[in-house]
């Protein structure tokens, strides 16, 4: 029964996935995301049905538009496998699957948008916090328990203030921004999802996995300096998940 129950969260996650990829490579540009058609983003080809399966259209493609064989965009793929890998993990691993599911898609789709453009939009981080507010005030009525509220609150204002306050610090000490704009309320809506221990322990693996990439990228040979540019908004979200399965709230 599970496996049908895993089988069935990463279909799913592969549609949410889909319309994921659209949002990361049309959102930026400014297009319409619900009321246009699927369309090949080089001949604007409407596809059919049978082209959007996810993942299974890009393989049995060969990954290339079977109109004019432009390359299909490899982030949609990954968006696709994604939200396929959220879902099932989210039913195998976590007590709370459903809101895994919503608090994973939510995260991959930032993670993708600030490693792929450099960039946070506000009106996802609020998204996030408000189902992350929604989440506190379920589990507190649930368990009729206050203080599940006023740590998610209190979660939220420490995770924005945290990165707030640091990146005013660096500003005041190197004469420039140190962080995006961004970064502060992608916090705070995580600190709604975990609380104020959530957002210490997103800190931390955050700031070890990006201690990993420079690691990385300084083997490969390039140069990594003090204010070399990593993603944090990234970072910070691939690492909020896992703390979320494994702290809870």
């Amino acid at each position: 029964m599970l496996i049908l129950f895993i089988l069935a969260a990463m279909v799913l996650g592969a549609v949410i996935g889909s319309f994921m990829g659209v949002v990361l490579i049309r959102l930026p540009d400014g297009r319409p995301i619900v009321a246009a058609r699927s369309a090949c983003d080089t001949c604007d080809k409407q596809l059919t049905p049978f082209e959007l399966i996810p993942v299974f259209s890009w393989l049995i493609q060969g990954g290339k538009c079977r109109e004019c064989g432009s390359a299909i965009d490899r982030w949609q793929l990954a968006a696709e496998l994604g939200g396929a890998l959220i879902g099932a993990i989210a039913v195998w691993l976590s007590w709370f699957p459903i809101w895994a599911m919503l608090l994973g898609w939510q995260l991959l789709l930032l993670a993708m948008l600030d490693l792929r453009h450099m960039w946070l939009p506000r009106q996802l981080s609020a998204l996030l916090a408000a189902t992350g507010a929604l989440f506190a005030l379920i589990m507190a009525y649930w368990a009729n328990d206050v203080s599940i509220l006023v740590q998610s609150m209190a979660g939220g204002v420490f995770g924005f203030a945290a990165l707030w306050l640091l990146g005013q610090g660096y500003l005041m000490w190197r004469g420039q921004e140190g962080l995006g704009g961004g970064d502060p309320p992608l916090l705070g809506a995580i600190g709604l999802w975990l609380g104020p221990l959530g957002v210490i322990h997103t800190l931390l693996v955050a700031s070890l996995a990006g201690l990993a990439v420079a690691a990385v990228l300084w083997r490969a040979g390039r140069e990594v300096r003090p204010d070399t540019m990593l993603p944090l908004g990234t970072l910070m979200a691939l690492a909020a998940w896992p703390v979320f399965l494994w702290q809870g709230f």
